[in-house]
């Protein structure tokens, strides 16, 4: 996992200490982590650093196997994300998806 970490991170163009702030650990936990020092991270902790690097837990830790071209890594952590939120912002933003559905048919569309 360690590998993985250090290349995310350096994706996103984060140091060790920015990245330690955003999920609420140390400098020298991540540095561990990714030198393979510590190898158990909390649960906790891998998805705080999953949804700060825009990764699911799965890629991060190894366990995604090959990935398809219709698998999309961003979208696992949205959906984490989306089982969170109350059944009105949900609402939301099942309405906004439609929005932006109907906007992408119509722009193919000429002016009336």
């Amino acid at each position: 996992m360690g590998a993985r970490l250090r290349t995310y991170r350096m994706k996103k163009g984060l140091s060790l200490q920015k990245l330690a702030d955003a999920v609420g650990a140390s400098k020298a936990h991540i540095y561990e982590l990714e030198t393979g020092r510590s190898a158990n991270p909390s649960l906790t902790l891998l998805t705080a650093l999953s949804r700060e690097l825009g990764v699911s837990i799965k890629t991060l830790v190894g366990e995604s196997g090959e990935i398809s071209e219709s698998d999309k890594p961003e979208l696992e952590v949205l959906f984490r994300d989306l089982r969170e939120l109350p059944k009105d912002a949900l609402e939301l933003i099942q309405g906004l998806t439609k929005q932006l559905r109907e906007q992408k048919k119509d722009v193919g569309k000429p002016d009336n």
